[in-house]
């Protein structure tokens, strides 16, 4: 099964690093080999990228993603475009 899940990248020392948002086997590790990136998270600065159409293929292939993922994709409102484009 594949997963939406947050990649650790940057510094290895620093308290919070940035995260790549990226499409996983879900058997695979964290630091494992991803599919597609589709963008990244930076909990300090608060900041958010997100490919949203790499984002909607992969839901609609039927993807799950993790926890804080969903917060944040929740917060970008993914999952309306995601109605919105299936017609829920």
């Amino acid at each position: 099964m594949v997963k939406l899940r947050l990649k650790r990248c940057g510094r290895k020392q620093r308290a919070a690093a940035v995260y790549r948002i990226v499409a996983i086997d879900g058997r695979s590790r964290r630091e494992g080999k991803d599919l597609c990136k589709m963008g990244f998270y930076d909990p300090i600065n608060s900041q958010t990228y997100l490919n949203i159409p790499a984002i909607l293929y992969f839901l609609e292939k039927g993807a799950q993603p993790t926890g804080t993922l969903f917060d944040i994709f929740k917060r970008a409102g993914v999952f309306y475009k995601f109605r919105k484009k299936f017609n829920y």
